[in-house]
Formats: structure tokens, C-alpha cells, sequence
């Protein structure tokens, strides 16, 4: 133990030790140059004089670049969701290595490493008379510090050639070596050094350093290895393949005993500890951990890759891409989410129970989760593994856009009413607001927005749940076509756009939304987290928080590096974002019989949507609660006006027609029932002023109710009563 101890010591004060290096590379190549003048040993004089030339024209000072090291990606309480790396490595200081480590190291690499000043000159020479003998390099030699520089030559180089350069087998790079030696232990200490080659030494299996391969062949830290696994690991550098215990374990076991022969010659074990070990067998021991690289293997793959397509597209982590990717696989860095893992799993679950993964039907169900008050996305789930081919599996996240990884969008169907109820309560209508909603209708007074534009085309429209004369709650409960289309006829088209598309709504592609008749009724492809974060705003009192995936990234050395911020902004005033929100309630909670959203009521203050687009090509729900808001599109992949829902089995039951109630609304429900789980119910903070007691007669801001005016007479045309319809509207 007292030997132990000692191996790892001060530098010698003898100022003979310290010159003596300074000769060295003069001394080696003084040999070389000699060795050129025997005919026996074939050295070609030439040869060896450009090697001496080449070395004096290098740099005195080695440039030491950082290491690549792998990045994190972290939820938000901590937990690991996936590491990124293009070197699996994790740095540590020498005090986090054990000391079994460093003495397996020095015993097989380099035993006077704290003697020498960089270059081990008995080592060299008696590898430089092996090599002449036999007529090429077949024996190293070389000091821990000339590995450390051989492998930053290599991780440095500019060019195939560099590389090819550094690792060639030639006494032109062991000059190079020797002199760079020198200079980094002129700037550099011994545990300084020490450390930077066991962070830079590859041992296999994608371990680079000995971090990475502590955890990747054992599962514990380099700080825990003991004197067996310590000994497999400084025996593997050598030769990464050949030694890979994983791979080849009894050449494993041969090469670790040489390394405990070394250990024993130089007195860090005894003769009976020797012979115990080698009794021991490196199958025995073995603890590999999986190889997690990127999203694939995620808890949370899609919202994983989500994290990484968002940075990827920032330019504040580099000026194009090639230089972003280095920044998330190279530095280092931790980043850390808003992933919420309850919700995570809530979400997951709900999607998967309700169409399974690889559900012969081929449909697809994804949502997203966000906290209006802040804007973090919490959840981001779909009935899909993480893969490129296979039923059930895509690369695809289907909750974000095509910039991000996403697709185009999907149409919304008559989610999208909500922002013509919020322009037309903008603009002074009330919720009592009273609509001739028959059905079918022709609508032949709709105005572009852009001036000199053609006049539309007369569209007709037809109801798929109720007709008659409608109010808006009444409308947005039944989810009466005719209703808000006349509205927006009523209202202009141009305003209903301008709130979607600032409540941070546009195309799956990119672009923005057209501004046309059938607006209303959701015709333009949208995701599930624009969608998500837009309901949420009503909520929220017309604030509307951007989606916030990360909220903090760190480097290596644990500095907070500046992200991009987008503020929340006030989208609407609270008098209109309140009605809206009202609406929203009277859909799942209201008193309105047969609503679209009657099963979707949660047991705590919450609004909803239903979304169902024509021939059931796409079907969505969009929901909030002051705390959470959830969007849920249901389609198929491959396009939804090929393969619609109509006449068909998913998850063993039969569908004449799914609508927006029949799966996307409870994937809603259960969705967000686990999430909230445990937390307190909490009321929508509403402005009575401007909310109707009666849901059937809504107050009017500052202008009268809309009603038809009889031609004939001049009078205005009292409406009949429209019957509650019998049993639930589905939407």
C-alpha cells in the first residue's frame, strides 16, 4: 500500500532530470542520423534528414483543442433523456479517476511517466535499436505525454492528410511527437496531462476516455473502477478491437494479465493478489450499459428530437448548420427542458390506448401539451416508435411543423372557429349574437383582404350536426357550420386570420394562412402545438407564451449560455379572450344538452373544441385548463382524403364516421386527467362583466344582435326556438 502511494509524486528538482529531455529529441535524432551510415540496418539517408528538417520547422507550442464531449438533454426535474455525441466521452479531472486506474495506466504505458520530462530516453532508446534491427518500427516506446500528443495531432488535423500524418508509422512523427512533448510539459503538469490522455484515449465499444468506457463496460464511474476492472481497461488502449472485452473476452483476459504482470513487477500488487486475479475471468465482472446516441433510444423520442431540430435552426448556436451540429454533439453542453415526465406518460398512454401502435387500421394520434402561462411544452406524444420502417414506426413528428422535423400540418376542421368567435367578439358582437344557420346556405358576400383582389365564388356549406337560428354559444356547442361561416361573412375575413396567426398559428409549412371563405371551417394544415398553445392563450387572458422547449443550456464548465427568448405577448384584450374562453366551458361543462364535448369533462374548470374536417379526413380536440392546454389530431399519414375515417375498424371497434368526440376528445380527457393528477382544480379568472348567465342570451358589447330583416315588411323576423337536439351532436 505504502508503493501505492508513492508512484504518484512530485516532479524530481534535480536540475541534471530537467535538461536532460531538452537533449533528447537532439540525442534521437543524432542516433537516426548515425543509423543512416549502416548499410545492415537499410536506412535511407535522405529520409531520415527530411524527417529532422521537417520537425525543426514545426511550431515550438502544441495547440490543445477541447475535447469533443457528449452533450445532455435533460427533463425537467433532471432526469436523463438523451445524450448526443459524435465522441461518446464524458471529461473528468484526475482526482475523479480511481487510483487502481492510474496505476493500471502507468504500469503498462509509461512506469517512469513522473520521472521523465515528457520523453522516456530509455525507453526510446531501446525501442529505437529493436526497430533498427528489425528493419521497421515494431516496438513503441513512446511516453504517455507522446500518446497524449499523438491522439490531439489526430483529433486536430485539418485534412485527411494531417490525420494520416499523425498517425503514421515513421521516425518523422516520433520526432514530432518528442518535440511537442517537451513543449507541453514545459506548460502543462504531470495530473494535467495524465488526465488530458485518459480523457483522450479510445477504448473501444464508442468509449472515448475513461469516463465513458467505466460506464459502458461496467455501468459505474472511473472514480469506482477497482484494480480488476481497471486492469481491463488500461489493456484495451493498445489495441481497441483486438482487447474489446464485449467482443473478444478471452483475448481480453490476456491482455489484462499482462497489465497485472506489470502491476505486480512494479509492486502495486502482491504475488497472491496476481494469481487470485488471474483466476478471475473478464466475462465474470462485465456490466455493460447500453449505448444511448441520440433520440432514437429516448424516453421521449419526438420530443426529443424536437429539442434538437429547434437548436439545430437557431442561429445563435452557429452560422450554419454544420457548425450548430458540432455545438450539440461536440461541446458539451446540458439542456435542459420543460419536459413535465407525468405528462409525458399521461400523453403516451392515452394515444396508445386508444389506437396501439401498430393498429392494423394504420391511423395516427399525436398531442401536445403546453402551459399557457408560460409557454413550456410539457408532453409531445404519438402512436409511434422512433424508426424508418416498419407498421407503427416514423421518423416523422407529427406534433411540429416541417422545419422542425415535422410534416405540413394537418387541417384543423372546425377548431378554427374559435378564432372567428374571438374576431367577431373583437369587433363589438356579443355572444348572443343571433345567426340565420340553415343548412345548406350560400354565402355570396364574402370580401377579400387584399385590395383589387376577384370577388369569391358563392360557396355553399352544409351542417354535419344542427340547423336553425343559432347564438354563438349555442353554435360553438353544436359546432354549427353555417353559423360561423356566415359570422366571418359578417365579420371579414382578414381579422380571424390576423389572431390565428398571432396566437402563433400558420402553415405546417411555413407560410401563412389564406384568408378565405372556408377559414372557419379549419382548411388550412396546422399542428397539434401551434394549436395547443392558441387555445391556451384564451385561457390565459389573451396572453399568448411562444412555445418554450428548453429553458436553460449550459457548457461544460457549467455557464449559462444565452438562448433565444420569446416573450409572451397580449394578443387580446381579457374581455374578448374571457368570452372565448366562456364559449369553450359551455362546451364540455356547459348546461347546452347534447354539446360536442359533453364527455370530455375533466372535474375541473376546462374548454374544449372539436374539430372534425369533411369525410372525416382529419379529427382533432383542442382543450384547456388555466394550468394546461392539450391538442389532439387523429388522421392517417399517408393523407387523410385517401384513407378518411369513415367505415372503419380501429383498435377492434367499428366506426361508421369518426368525428372529433369519438377518440381525439377522450385522448384529450385521459390525457390530461393523468397530467393534472395531483394538482389543485383552479378557476379560469374571468371578467363576469362580459359573460352571460344565461348561455342561451350573451351580452352584446356594442352592437345589437344580428337578426334577419323580412323584405317585405321591413320588420325584423323573430327567430323560432330551435329544439335541443336528441342525444349528444358529435362533431
Amino acid at each position: 500500500m505504502k508503493k501505492r502511494r508513492q508512484i504518484i509524486r512530485k516532479l524530481p528538482a534535480n536540475p541534471l532530470v530537467i535538461l536532460v529531455p531538452v537533449l533528447a529529441v537532439s540525442l534521437i535524432s543524432g542516433l537516426l542520423l548515425a543509423a543512416a551510415t549502416l548499410p545492415a540496418l537499410a536506412l535511407a539517408t535522405r529520409t531520415v534528414e527530411q524527417a529532422s528538417l521537417a520537425v525543426d520547422t514545426l511550431p515550438m507550442n502544441l495547440q490543445q483543442p477541447p475535447l469533443p464531449e457528449s452533450s445532455r438533454i435533460l427533463a425537467a426535474d433532471g432526469t436523463l433523456i438523451a445524450d448526443l455525441y459524435e465522441q461518446n466521452r464524458v471529461e473528468v479531472s484526475i482526482d475523479e479517476v480511481s487510483e487502481w486506474m492510474k496505476l493500471a495506466v502507468l504500469a503498462i504505458e509509461d512506469a517512469r511517466f513522473y520521472e521523465h520530462r515528457g520523453i522516456d530516453i530509455r525507453g526510446t532508446t531501446r525501442a529505437f535499436f529493436t526497430n533498427t534491427v528489425a528493419g521497421g518500427v515494431v516496438q513503441g516506446g513512446s511516453s504517455i505525454t507522446q500518446q497524449y500528443v499523438k491522439n490531439v495531432l489526430v483529433l486536430s488535423a485539418n485534412s485527411p492528410e494531417e490525420a494520416a500524418a499523425a498517425r503514421e508509422t515513421s521516425y518523422a512523427r516520433k520526432l514530432r511527437e518528442m518535440r511537442f512533448a517537451l513543449s507541453v510539459e514545459r506548460t502543462n503538469t504531470k495530473d494535467e496531462i495524465f488526465a488530458g490522455y485518459l480523457n483522450i484515449s479510445y477504448f473501444g465499444a464508442s468509449a472515448h476516455g475513461v469516463e465513458a468506457a467505466a460506464r459502458r463496460y461496467f455501468s459505474k464511474s472511473a472514480k469506482d473502477l477497482n484494480v480488476l476492472e481497471s486492469a481491463t481497461l488500461a489493456g484495451i488502449v493498445q489495441q481497441p478491437i483486438a482487447h474489446d472485452p464485449l467482443r473478444n473476452p478471452d483475448g481480453s483476459d490476456r491482455r489484462r494479465n499482462q497489465v497485472l504482470d506489470r502491476m505486480f513487477a512494479l509492486g502495486y500488487i502482491t504475488e497472491v493478489d496476481l494469481e487470485r486475479y488471474k483466476k478471475i475471468s473478464v466475462r465474470s465482472y462485465l456490466n455493460p450499459s447500453e449505448i444511448r446516441n441520440g433520440c432514437t433510444a429516448s424516453i421521449a423520442p419526438f420530443y426529443c428530437d424536437y429539442v434538437v431540430q429547434r437548436i439545430r435552426n437557431d442561429f445563435t448556436f452557429g452560422a450554419n448548420l454544420e457548425e450548430r451540429d458540432k455545438f450539440l454533439r461536440e461541446s458539451g453542453i446540458t439542456i435542459y427542458t420543460t419536459l413535465d415526465l407525468k405528462a409525458q406518460k399521461a400523453a403516451q398512454d392515452a394515444v396508445e390506448k386508444y389506437i396501439p401502435i401498430d393498429d392494423p387500421s394504420l391511423k395516427a394520434a399525436a398531442i401536445s401539451m403546453v402551459e399557457p402561462s408560460t409557454g413550456h411544452v410539457k408532453a409531445m406524444a404519438q402512436n409511434r416508435r422512433w424508426d424508418t420502417e416498419g407498421i407503427g414506426n416514423t421518423t416523422y413528428n407529427y406534433n411540429v411543423e416541417a422545419a422542425f422535423g415535422g410534416t405540413a400540418g394537418m387541417q384543423a376542421g372546425s377548431t378554427f372557429k374559435i378564432f372567428s368567435a374571438a374576431a367577431a367578439l373583437d369587433q363589438g358582437f356579443g355572444p348572443g349574437t343571433k345567426l340565420d344557420a340553415t343548412s345548406p346556405k350560400t354565402f355570396e358576400n364574402f370580401v377579400a383582404c387584399e385590395v383589387g383582389a376577384p370577388a369569391y365564388e358563392p360557396y355553399t356549406v352544409r351542417n354535419s350536426t344542427r340547423d336553425g337560428y343559432f347564438d354563438m354559444n349555442r353554435a360553438t356547442a353544436f359546432s354549427v357550420n353555417t353559423y360561423f361561416v356566415g359570422l366571418s361573412e359578417l365579420t371579414g375575413l382578414c381579422r380571424q386570420a390576423e389572431i390565428a396567426e398571432a396566437l402563433g398559428v400558420r402553415g405546417g409549412n411555413g407560410q401563412s394562412l389564406e384568408r378565405v371563405p372556408s377559414f372557419t371551417l379549419g382548411t388550412a394544415p396546422v399542428t397539434p402545438l401551434m394549436m395547443a398553445s392558441a387555445v391556451g392563450a384564451f385561457g390565459n387572458s389573451g396572453t399568448y407564451c411562444p412555445p418554450i422547449i428548453y429553458t436553460k443550456i449550459e457548457s461544460r464548465i457549467g455557464e449559462t449560455i444565452a438562448v433565444n427568448e420569446s416573450p409572451c405577448r397580449s394578443v387580446l384584450s381579457s374581455d374578448v379572450a374571457d368570452n372565448v374562453t366562456q364559449l369553450l366551458v359551455n362546451v364540455i361543462d356547459g348546461p347546452i344538452a347534447g354539446r360536442t364535448g359533453g364527455r370530455m369533462s375533466l372535474g375541473r374548470p376546462a374548454g374544449g373544441k372539436t374539430g372534425t374536417t369533411n369525410e372525416s379526413a382529419a379529427v382533432w380536440f383542442v382543450g384547456m385548463t388555466p394550468d394546461l392546454a392539450a391538442a389532439v389530431w387523429v388522421g392517417d399519414p399517408r393523407g387523410g382524403n385517401r384513407y378518411p375515417m369513415k367505415n372503419i375498424e380501429i383498435n377492434e371497434t367499428f366506426y361508421r364516421q369518426v368525428f372529433g368526440s369519438s377518440i381525439p376528445g377522450p385522448i384529450w380527457r385521459e390525457a390530461m386527467t393523468g397530467a393534472l393528477d395531483g394538482t389543485p382544480p383552479k378557476s379560469f379568472n374571468l371578467n363576469p362583466r362580459f359573460l352571460s348567465d344565461d348561455p342561451g342570451i350573451g351580452p352584446v358589447v356594442n352592437k345589437p344582435q344580428v337578426v334577419e330583416i323580412d323584405p317585405e315588411t321591413g320588420l325584423p323576423i323573430v327567430p323560432e326556438e330551435t329544439p335541443e337536439p336528441e342525444g349528444e351532436v358529435l362533431d
